[in-house]
């Protein structure tokens, strides 16, 4: 094993997945029409997300984007502090969220096709808030993904 894998499997494996047992968990793919690259390179774009995702607002990354990073984003009307955990180029993006009575656990996956890029997301929320409104945030988010992966496909397919 070459110094480069041992690295890429130890980022991989530090890698934080969605709670399953959460009250809300949503996953959702699509297929896009580009390359990884191109896909990850408007993904990581945190400062750009709401010029072509209009239901997101103030994205700000503090840092530069790697694991442990933070940034801040709003969406329907509630602000988002979130922080990296898992970030492997043109391959995993993953943070946890917290906002208001809720926490989120969020995570994008690409995987090269015949056809382009398939594009992975998934998400758990917990919180007292969540678990009060357990059906409507499930619809909420199931929304949110299908609407952001249609807004990247054509973002990307441009």
């Amino acid at each position: 094993l070459t110094a480069m894998t041992i690295s890429v499997k130890a980022q991989n494996q530090s890698q934080m997945t969605i709670n399953q047992e959460a009250p809300v968990v949503q996953t959702k793919e699509i297929v896009i029409n580009a390359t990884p690259e191109k896909v990850w390179q408007i993904l990581t774009n945190i400062h750009n997300w709401d010029k072509w995702n209009e239901r997101i607002k103030s994205p700000e990354l503090q840092d530069n984007l790697e694991v442990g990073s933070s940034f801040t984003w709003k969406t329907n009307g509630s602000k988002i502090k979130s922080k990296i955990h898992s970030f492997t180029p043109n391959k995993i993006l993953g943070w946890q969220g917290k906002a208001f009575g809720a926490s989120a656990i969020h995570n994008w996956y690409l995987e090269p096709t015949e056809n382009g890029t398939k594009v992975v997301v998934e998400e758990s929320m917990e919180g007292w808030i969540i678990s009060l409104m357990k059906k409507k945030m499930n619809e909420k988010l199931e929304d949110d993904m299908l609407y952001w992966l249609e807004q990247l496909k054509q973002k990307c397919e441009k």
